[in-house]
C-alpha cells in the first residue's frame, strides 16, 4: 500500500483500477473528464478503453460488457445522462451479471455546463441505486463498494460526484487490485436480454420488490455516517456528498447538533433515518441541488406520524440553486442553532491567537469567457459575418437587406456569443444548431441560416441534424469548426482523429466524404485563417438552396507550437481600433492610447494582419 496525493476523479478512476474493472467507456465532459483518463493512464494492461462517439454509445457498449459477466464503468457529466437516459431506462429492467457502475458527475453552479441538474433525481425516476461520495478518500473507496452492490443486485448502479470532489485533491492510500475470475462470457437467454413488454412488466415488478430491500442494505452501508450530539438535542442536520464537508467544518467541533451523512440518496436508507429522527424536533437538510433528503424526510415523517419539523429548500433556509460553501452553510446554521452555535464559534476565534494583520487584496478582475488568441473559430465566425456583411452592401439601393441567424452549439464555439463577434443568436444543446435552425426556416423562410458544429460533436450528435435537414428539404449553411480536437474538455480524440484512447492510430473518419455519404452535394473545406477564401465561400455556399457545408479546418492554438507572431508597424498604424473592434482578440491590447499586440499571447496566426485597413500589421517568425 502506498499514498498519493490525488483529485477526486483520479481517485474514482484508481478506485475503478483497483476493483477490477475491465471496459471503460465515456464521453468527455467537465466535471468528469479525467475520470477515464486516469483509466487510461493507469492501464495494467487487461483494460479496455475508449472515448465513444457520445454518451448513449458509451453506456450501450459497457452494458454489453456488463451482459458478460465483466465490471464495467462508463463516464458522462450531468448533461450526458440525458443523451444516453434511452438505454439506462431499459437497462435498469434488463439488468446486468457483471457489476457496471455509470459515473455521473453533476456541476453545481453551474460552473461549466448548461443546466444545473441533481443526478439523485434520475436516480429516483430510473429507480437504480445511487452512491453520493464526500471526498476522494471515500469516492476511492466507494467506486469498489458500488461494482459490488451491483452485483449483487443484478443492476446498473449510478455514482455521482460534484464538481468540487471531482477536482478538489486528497491523500488518499491506494491498495491492491482485486484479483476477480475470467468473466463467464455471454450466455443467451431471450427470455434475459430481449427486452419485452411482458419482460418490462414483471421486472418493473421485481424492482419495485427489491428496492426497499436494497434500502434496508443501504442502512448499514459503511459510508453513512450518523454523528451523535452531546448531551440531548432536538435539532439534526442532514445532508450528502461534498456539503457533509461543508457542514462539518462550519461546525468545527460544535457537538450540539446530531449530524446525518447520507451516501446512498436511493433507494433511501429508511431505517437509519428513523434512527436519526428519533428524539428530534426539527431536521436541516443542507444538499446540492435539489431538496431530495428534505422530501424524504418529509414523507417518511407522514408515513411513520413523526413530530418532526423539516426544514431547507422547501423552507426558504438554504439556498434554492448554485453550489453550498462552508460560508453559506455557516450561515444556515446560525440561523438554526442560534445562539448556543454562534457563541461557541465567537469562543473558538476568541481563544485563538490574533493573527497578523494582512496587506490589502485586490478585487479579483472580471474575466469573462472568451475564445483563445489564435483560435481559428473566431476567424470562422468573422469570415461569415463579414459575408454577410458584403452580401448587403452589394445589394441594390433600396432592396430589403437579408438578415443572417446564426445557431450555435456547445464547446469552445458557444464563445463566438462575445462582442464584437456576436455570431450565437441560439444555443440549447449539443447538435441542436443543426436541428433549431430548420426549426425557425420553417416560420421565417426569407432569412438565411446557419449551423455551427465543432467536429467532434458532428460525430457525437450532429448527423442527426443533417440527416433530418436533407430528408425534410431544408435550406441551411452548415458551418463545421474543425480544429481536430475535442477542444473545451482537454483535447480528447474522436473519431476525425485517427487516434483511439487506446492509442492506436486508424483510419480517420473523413467529415466531407460522411457529408457526401448521406446526401450534402456541396461541400467546400477552406483555411480557417485564410479570410478572403472563407468569405468567398460563404457567400458561395449561403446562396445555394438545400443543405450545403463549409469545413472550416485549422488546427486548435491550444495543440500547436507557434514560430509565429504578429506585430504592429507603428508609422504605419493609424490607431483606428478596427483590429480590437472587429474581432476581440486578447493579443490584441491597448497600451494607453495606442494598440498593441502582446507576444506572449499572440500565435501569429494573421487575421489581425488580413483586416487592418493600411497594412500595418506584419506576420514574423
Amino acid at each position: 500500500m502506498s499514498k498519493s496525493f490525488l483529485m477526486g476523479n483520479e481517485a474514482i478512476g484508481l478506485g475503478a483500477v483497483r476493483a477490477g474493472v475491465k471496459v471503460v467507456s465515456g464521453y468527455p465532459g467537465t466535471p468528469s473528464t479525467e475520470v477515464l483518463e486516469t483509466v487510461a493512464k493507469h492501464n495494467p494492461g487487461d483494460i479496455y478503453v475508449e472515448w465513444s462517439v457520445n454518451e448513449k454509445a458509451g453506456m450501450e457498449v459497457a452494458a454489453a460488457a456488463a451482459y458478460t459477466g465483466a465490471r464495467t464503468m462508463v463516464t458522462m457529466k450531468q448533461v450526458g445522462l440525458n443523451v444516453a437516459s434511452d438505454p439506462l431506462m431499459s437497462l435498469a429492467y434488463v439488468g446486468v451479471k457483471g457489476g457496471m457502475v455509470v459515473v455521473v458527475a453533476d456541476d453545481p453552479g453551474p460552473i461549466s455546463s448548461q443546466t444545473e441538474q441533481d443526478t439523485r433525481r434520475f436516480g429516483q425516476f430510473s429507480k437504480l441505486p445511487v452512491f453520493d461520495p464526500s471526498s476522494p478518500e471515500e469516492a476511492y473507496e466507494m467506486i469498489k463498494d458500488a461494482f459490488e452492490y451491483s452485483e449483487k443486485y443484478h443492476t446498473p448502479v449510478l455514482f455521482r460526484p460534484t464538481t468540487r470532489l471531482c477536482h478538489g485533491c486528497a491523500s488518499v492510500e491506494l491498495k491492491e487490485r482485486v484479483k476477480l475470475p475470467a468473466p463467464e462470457g455471454f450466455v443467451k437467454d431471450s427470455g434475459k436480454w430481449v427486452i419485452f413488454p411482458r419482460l418490462s412488466h414483471a421486472n418493473h415488478r421485481m424492482i419495485e420488490a427489491r428496492n426497499p430491500i436494497i434500502g434496508e442494505d443501504f442502512s448499514s452501508y459503511r459510508f453513512n455516517l450518523l454523528h451523535r450530539e452531546e448531551g440531548n438535542t432536538v435539532k439534526g442536520i442532514i445532508t450528502h456528498g461534498i456539503s457533509y464537508e461543508f457542514v462539518m467544518e462550519a461546525l468545527n467541533g460544535y457537538r450540539g447538533a446530531r449530524v446525518l451523512k447520507v451516501s446512498t440518496p436511493n433507494p433511501m436508507p429508511e431505517r437509519l433515518l428513523l434512527e436519526f429522527a428519533e428524539g428530534l424536533d426539527q431536521v436541516m437538510a443542507v444538499e446540492e441541488l435539489d431538496p431530495v433528503l428534505e422530501q424524504e424526510l418529509l414523507l417518511l415523517s407522514g408515513r411513520h406520524h413523526l413530530p418532526l419539523e423539516v426544514k431547507g429548500k422547501l423552507t426558504g433556509e438554504v439556498q434554492t440553486a448554485g453550489e453550498n460553501s462552508v460560508e453559506s452553510v455557516r450561515r444556515v446554521l446560525e440561523e438554526y442553532l442560534g445562539e448556543v452555535y454562534i457563541r461557541y464559534l465567537e469562543g473558538l476565534e476568541g481563544g485563538a491567537a490574533e493573527p497578523e494583520a494582512a496587506l490589502p487584496v485586490p478585487p479579483l478582475p472580471v474575466r469573462p469567457p472568451v475564445l483563445c488568441a489564435g483560435c481559428p473559430h473566431r476567424a470562422s465566425f468573422y469570415a461569415v459575418k463579414r459575408a454577410m456583411e458584403k452580401l448587403n452592401e452589394g445589394l441594390e439601393e433600396g432592396a430589403a437587406p437579408i438578415e443572417g441567424v446564426y445557431c450555435g452549439d456547445i464547446g469552445c464555439y458557444t464563445l463566438g456569443n462575445a462582442k464584437p463577434l456576436d455570431m450565437v443568436d441560439t444555443c440549447l444543446c449539443m447538435g441542436a444548431g443543426i436541428t433549431m435552425a430548420q426549426g425557425l426556416q420553417r416560420v421565417e423562410p426569407d432569412k438565411r441560416y446557419f449551423s455551427f458544429v465543432g467536429d467532434s460533436t458532428f460525430f457525437a450528435s450532429g448527423l442527426t441534424g443533417i440527416v433530418n435537414a436533407i430528408y425534410n428539404e431544408a435550406s441551411l449553411t452548415l458551418c463545421i469548426l474543425d480544429n481536430s480536437t475535442t477542444a473545451m474538455t482537454g483535447h480528447q480524440p474522436h473519431p476525425g482523429t485517427g487516434r483511439t484512447m487506446m492509442g492506436n492510430v486508424v483510419e480517420k473518419v473523413d467529415i466531407t466524404k460522411v457529408l457526401e455519404g448521406i446526401g450534402v452535394k456541396n461541400t467546400v473545406t477552406v483555411d480557417a485563417l485564410d479570410l478572403n477564401a472563407c468569405v468567398d465561400a460563404v457567400l458561395k455556399l449561403s446562396a445555394m438552396k438545400g443543405v450545403k457545408a463549409v469545413i472550416f479546418k485549422s488546427p486548435c492554438a491550444a495543440i500547436i507550437k507557434s514560430f509565429r507572431t504578429c506585430r504592429i508597424a507603428e508609422d504605419r498604424c493609424v490607431n483606428c481600433r478596427t483590429c480590437i473592434n472587429e474581432i476581440g482578440c486578447p493579443a490584441l491590447v491597448l497600451d494607453g492610447d495606442m494598440v498593441r499586440i502582446d507576444s506572449g499571447l499572440c500565435t501569429g496566426c494573421g487575421l489581425c494582419s488580413q483586416i487592418c485597413s493600411v497594412d500595418a500589421i506584419e506576420t514574423v517568425k
